[in-house]
């Protein structure tokens, strides 16, 4: 939606002309919400692997809240995961927006039991125009547009929108229509901009990257130019969203949009449309009391369109909308005043979420995160997401440094040679291990998976045919999804939910068909004899439905445990060979020397960034000693350390700096807002997931003590301040609530730890020390 439009629409949903609705346009009923969500929170948890909410804590738990979610890389997972989390963690249940296209079948149905809200959106009904159009006189009038062979009486209308085409990737502009001068010329409520839309208006080369013209003296377009191809939209009446929006956060209630206005699979955050502000502002401007507050959520996932993958669910601090910024709205400052609150939103979401230019960025941040941490320790996922968030904010400052371009060649290198040997970053350090070490660690390894693969098999072969069909489907889906979107990359963001829906239509088929299969061999005879005489045929059918789901569910758990070990055997046997072990041997003092330089740049740069740098860093340098060769080991990591005090969180790990501290602004540096950290924050909520058979020291891939942590507990003291006010007696409640499970969890790492003494010594982390977001 554009600020134009913003305009237009906004201006009847203050007026005293439409009063508020008796009755709520989308309803939502509590009982089928929860109902709905308990059952497709199995579907996620088993899509899944861990599901990490952070800063759950900052979301009010009465009055209305407008969420706001970046960036939408899942489509339809995206609002499951969100409503599930905010329901288990702040039992909020939330009002989302969807495209009104995806209201049909079954998600059509599923968007009514949570009372989400269509949307029109413009630039699903454009349709290509006939003829072409240009620019006559781009200098003087540029909001005049002109057509070749065109119709505007009859296929444009006051309101709607003239769509430019895509060019190489980039989005091809839209603008609204103010006027329809006649069949072959239009005026537009506010002229192109930019480089690609000037050129592909006028055809001229004298156009610089802001779309300003080098000859002023030429006033019309290139010789010969013969336009542009265009789509045309209708006009959008979002009056009853609003209306809806408005009366879901006048109840107190919540409601959630992705104001990227679309999902897509870009490494970086797509421009906000102003709903997002109109929403907010329209609410305060009806109700200035209502007590709104804007939440942004950050959607971090690794590999978001695989099974078995990892996200992270940030919260950031909730926004209020300055009284100033409400008051220029209903004085017909709507532009000014949307304009401000989307960069508000924009910065809260540039504080949860991660964001880089190119996917190529975002291999060399992710990399360099990866060498960063020289403790060698397996860090939370919630920590890993923030510390890609620094390191990419560090990168777009400094990018242009000669240190930084250096060293980003350095990494690009050696993530050449690590897909050269088709190892990960984690499994260089085999290499340290002598050679009978490594020969006994594969052997034992690769029992554990013999042993494995009797659980896996049965499972994986009866449910093959669910896994070539969502395979298959989702790909051709992303396809699809791809040719129709002018944002997306590859179409991945929309694998996972097809894979979801192909499971969820077939299994159940799959199911049907082996129980059937199975009722008729025991009425026949008795499947071969082996079943009593007594039994009956419809009782075999319901143990089918019983078993076969388990062989499959056991399938998935101890295939996951197999799949961490396979990808563990290749590292180790090309430490074995003589020919590829001095290779691998040679990466990691490479390896080694990129960590040192890494930690010296960031030592180094770090402090100019951000002045609190040595309170507030995420991985200390402290824990890492040099030996001789400018190698860089790891030193054991004491709960209680010596350059700190007994207790006490300085400079924790575990910070998060996602909020400001105390309602305090933060210091800025060169544009990059530092963002406080306080006690509070830096504690690690659950992860939502059942537990994981790795843990069983049996089937584990790490010591006990670096298993796949789904506690709070993070082996530094638990925080015991800051959890909230204790104003009232819902705030001791919550802070008793609080200080019982972080010692609770506190007493779990201290099993671990003491587990981890007693492990073997064959048990190193395999499963995804480097797994890569998006």
């Amino acid at each position: 939606m554009t600020d134009a439009e913003a305009q237009n629409v906004a201006a009847p949903l203050q007026s005293a002309a439409l009063p508020s609705s008796a009755k709520e346009l989308y309803p939502m009923n509590n009982f089928k919400y929860d109902a709905f969500l308990w059952s497709t929170s199995i579907l996620a948890d088993l899509f899944f692997r861990e599901v990490h909410p952070r800063g759950s804590w900052r979301v009010p738990r009465h009055g209305p809240i407008l969420f706001v979610a970046a960036p939408h890389a899942n489509q339809f997972v995206d609002a499951l995961i969100l409503q599930r989390t905010l329901w288990r963690e702040a039992k909020r249940r939330v009002s989302l927006l969807i495209a009104q296209k995806s209201v049909h079948g079954f998600i059509g149905w599923a968007s009514r039991q949570v009372g989400a809200v269509p949307v029109g959106r413009a630039q699903d009904q454009a349709r290509p125009a006939k003829g072409t159009i240009y620019l006559p006189d781009p200098i003087n009038n540029p909001t005049l547009v002109r057509g070749i062979g065109t119709d505007f009486e009859k296929e444009a209308e006051i309101g709607g929108m003239v769509f430019l085409p895509s060019i190489k990737g980039h989005t091809g502009a839209s603008i609204d229509i103010a006027q329809i001068l006649g069949p072959e010329e239009l005026r537009l409520k506010r002229p192109f901009k930019g480089h690609i839309s000037m050129f592909q208006l006028t055809g001229r080369d004298d156009i610089n990257e802001h779309g300003e013209f080098a000859d002023k003296e030429v006033k019309g377009c290139k010789q010969g130019f013969e336009g542009s191809k265009f789509k045309l939209a209708p006009h959008i009446d979002q009056t009853k969203v609003y209306r809806a929006v408005f009366d879901r956060l006048k109840a107190g209630g919540c409601c959630g949009i992705f104001p990227e206005g679309g999902s897509h699979d870009r490494t970086e955050l797509l421009p906000l449309k102003a709903g997002v502000a109109i929403m907010a502002l329209g609410a305060l401007a009806e109700n200035p009391d209502c007590g709104l507050k804007i939440v942004p959520v950050g959607m971090n996932y690794f590999h978001a369109h695989k099974f078995r993958s990892r996200a992270v669910v940030e919260f950031g601090p909730p926004i209020e909308v300055p009284e100033k910024l409400v008051e220029m709205y209903k004085n017909n400052q709507r532009r000014q005043a949307i304009g401000q609150l989307l960069d508000m939103v924009h910065s809260g979401l540039s504080a949860v979420t991660v964001s880089a230019p190119d996917y190529d960025t975002l291999m060399v941040i992710q990399a360099a995160r990866r060498l960063y941490n020289p403790t060698g320790k397996k860090l939370p996922l919630p920590i890993v997401v923030e510390l890609n968030r620094r390191l990419a904010m560090g990168y777009e400052k400094y990018k242009d440094d000669e240190r930084i371009i250096k060293l980003q060649k350095s990494v690009k290198e050696y993530n050449r040679q690590l897909r050269y040997l088709g190892l990960r970053d984690h499994q260089v350090g085999y290499a340290k291990f002598s050679w009978p070490i490594v020969v006994i660690t594969f052997i034992y390894r690769l029992s554990k998976l013999l042993v494995l693969s009797a659980g896996v098999l049965p499972g994986l072969v009866l449910f093959s045919p669910v896994f070539i069909a969502t395979k298959k489907i989702s790909r051709e889906k992303a396809k699809t999804a791809l040719a129709g979107s002018t944002v997306k990359i590859q179409g991945k963001d929309v694998m996972a939910t097809w894979k979801i829906l192909v499971s969820m239509f077939f299994a159940p088929l799959l199911y049907n068909f082996y129980s059937s299969i199975l009722a008729w061999r025991v009425s026949r005879d008795h499947l071969w004899g082996s079943v009593p005489d007594w039994v009956p045929w419809w009782a075999a059918f319901v143990v089918g439905w019983i078993v076969f789901p388990a062989i499959t569910f056991a399938a998935l758990r101890f295939g996951e445990v197999g799949m961490d070990i396979l990808k563990s055997l290749r590292p180790l046997a090309l430490c074995i060979n003589p020919s590829s072990s001095y290779n691998v041997h040679q990466l990691r003092e490479r390896r080694a020397e990129l960590s040192a330089q890494i930690t010296d740049v960031i030592n180094e740069l770090g402090p100019e960034m951000f002045p609190d740098f040595e309170h507030t860093r995420l991985v200390h340098a402290d824990h890492a000693r040099t030996v001789s060769g400018g190698s860089t080991v790891a030193a054991p990591i004491s709960p209680i350390s010596p350059s700190r005090p007994p207790h006490r969180r300085q400079g924790s790990g575990l910070s998060s700096p996602g909020g400001y501290s105390d309602g305090v602004e933060s210091p800025t540096q060169n544009g990059l807002a530092r963002r406080g950290t306080t006690k509070s924050s830096r504690a690690i909520p659950k992860n939502e997931s059942f537990s994981n058979i790795g843990q069983v020291h049996l089937f584990s891939t790490r010591p006990p003590s670096r298993a796949r942590s789904r506690s709070n507990s993070n082996g530094l003291g638990f925080p015991v301040s800051g959890f909230t006010t204790l104003d009232s007696q819902e705030g001791f409640n919550e802070a008793s609530r609080k200080i019982r499970e972080a010692m609770m969890e506190r007493g779990a790492m201290r099993r671990r730890k003491s587990q981890a003494e007693r492990g073997g010594y064959f048990e190193v982390a395999d499963s995804d020390e480097d797994e890569e977001e998006k």
